[in-house]
Formats: C-alpha cells, structure tokens, sequence
C-alpha cells in the first residue's frame, strides 16, 4: 500500500492554515481531493476519529493535475481556525492529563518508597533486638553455667571437710606436711590471681588480641594455671577455644567475647580467693595438684 496521490496545491493550502501533513492528506483524499472547503468540512465532521492523523494507505487519483484557483471565504477560515483551536485545546488538556497522572505515579512511587524504607528499618530493628535477646540469652546460660559448676565444687569441698577427722589438725605434727600445705594454698591462691588477669585483661581490653590468646607452653602459664586440673577448663567456660595454629594455644575469638560472662567470672574468682571454702586442692596420685573447677 502507498500514500494516496492528493492535489499539492490543495495539501500546501491546507498546511498553511496550520493542518497536520496527515490530517490534511486524509482529509483530502476522503472528501474526493476537489476543494478546500470540502477538505475542511471533512475535518470538522471527523475531528473525533481516532486515526485522523493517520496517513491514508491508499492509491486514489482524482483530478490531479487540476489546475483550479482557491478562494478562501471567511467560512473556511473560521472552520480552520475553530479546528485549529480545538486541536490545541485537546492537546495542552491532554498534556494536562498527563502531567497529573505522572505527578500522581511521582507521589505514589514515593509514598511506596517511605512505606518500604519504614518497613526495612523497622525489620532490621526487630532483627537488632533478637540479636541482642540471644545474645543476653547466651550470656545468662554462660553465668549460671559457671556458677552452677562452682557452687557444685564448693558444695563438695565442704562435704570433704565435714568428713575429716575432727583432730586432723592436731595430728598433722610434722613440719613438712605444714609446709607442704602451706605451699598447696599459695600455688591455689597465684593460680585464681593468674586467671582473674586473664579474665580482667580481655574484659577492659576486648579489641587486643594479645589479651585473647595465650601460649599453652608459656612457663609461667603452665606453673601457675596449666598443670593445675580445672584451670585450662575455667578458661575454655569463659570462651577461650584451644588451637594448635602456630603451636599450642587458648585463643579467644573477638566475636565470642562476652563481658558479663567474663565479668561474673572475675567476681567468682574473687569470692574464690578470699572464701576459705572456696579455694580448697585435691592431690592427684603422682602428687600433683588440681583445682576444683568443674
């Protein structure tokens, strides 16, 4: 199919009074191509068309060569004019129209916008609060852990003692059992002071990591801490984990530190130097010593 052949003449008239190419070639051909006022008449008729300014796809050819002069009377020009002003009315309303649907798409895109940011934040702060309930809970069940062990070995100390003799006192006479004794309770005693600096040192110094890891075949650890029973296990209940990366070591990692659970730690050992039931040692058979924390 090809745009239909209409009168140029007639066509750039019809231009002139400011019709669209399309409109005015559809115009033409559908009203026969013989006059400008039938070309007009056509438009106002068909104005509401909704393809009336599709081109025309069809081969008609009237009076093509015509050579027939154009008088415009005010008639036509009033049509054209009307035309004209109904073609720009129709269009500044519908710019109009579209203006105020994308302004109702902008409010609606950011009401959506708010609406999902308060939903995110308000996710991520029920999130935040299970978090931290799971972490208090962790740390909860960490102290009473701790506790409950040590309430256990104080509880059995105290039964040890209630079963001695009551004159064992009098009957140790000798005076390198005393000292042998005497030597048992400070060995105790440096063993909870090594481990309250353990636990004091990465309670006030969580971010350094020379506080978190300690070398298991450190002379002074071994003496005062590792050849004890209980000690490297009181470590491991407050979070210290045993490596062998680069040697033997208990590393405590930075996201396992618990500062109440180190802190409750720090308070047992405390009650545990200064209570006297607290601080008792069993002799193991070879003649070594343990500490009673499990």
């Amino acid at each position: 199919m090809a745009v239909p052949k209409v009168n140029e003449n007639l066509l750039g008239e019809l231009e002139s009074m400011g019709f669209p190419l399309a409109r005015a070639t559809r115009a033409l051909h559908y009203s026969g191509n013989i006059s400008i006022e039938d070309a007009v008449n056509w438009i106002v008729d068909h104005e509401n068309d909704a393809d009336i300014d599709q081109m025309p796809l069809e081969t008609i050819d009237i009076g093509i060569d015509s050579d027939e002069t154009f008088h415009m009377t005010e008639e036509m020009e009033r049509k054209a004019q009307l035309l004209w002003d109904r073609a720009r009315i129709k269009k500044e309303e519908e710019e109009k129209r579209l203006e105020r649907e994308k302004e109702k798409v902008r409010i609606r895109s950011g009401k959506e916008l708010i609406e999902a940011k308060r939903i995110a934040e308000e996710n991520e702060r029920k999130r935040n609060l299970a978090l931290r309930q799971l972490e208090k809970e962790e740390e909860k069940r960490a102290r009473e852990k701790i506790r409950w062990k040590l309430e256990q070995d104080k509880l059995e100390r105290r039964s040890k003692l209630a079963m001695a003799p009551k004159n064992l006192a009098a009957t140790k006479t000798s005076t390198t059992d005393e000292q042998e004794k005497q030597n048992d309770d400070a060995r105790v005693r440096r063993a909870f002071q090594a481990l309250l600096i353990y636990v004091g040192n990465v309670a006030r110094n969580p971010n350094e990591e020379k506080y978190r890891k300690i070398r298991m075949n450190n002379p002074l650890f071994q003496e005062r801490v590792g050849s004890l029973k209980g000690g490297v296990e009181f470590l491991e209940l407050c979070g210290f984990e045993r490596t062998t990366e680069g040697g033997e070591f208990l590393y405590l990692p930075r996201d396992k530190v618990k500062i109440a659970v180190l802190n409750s730690a720090g308070s047992e050992l405390k009650s545990a130097i200064t209570n006297p039931f607290f601080g008792l040692l069993s002799r193991k058979e070879d003649g070594s010593m343990n500490i009673h924390f499990m």
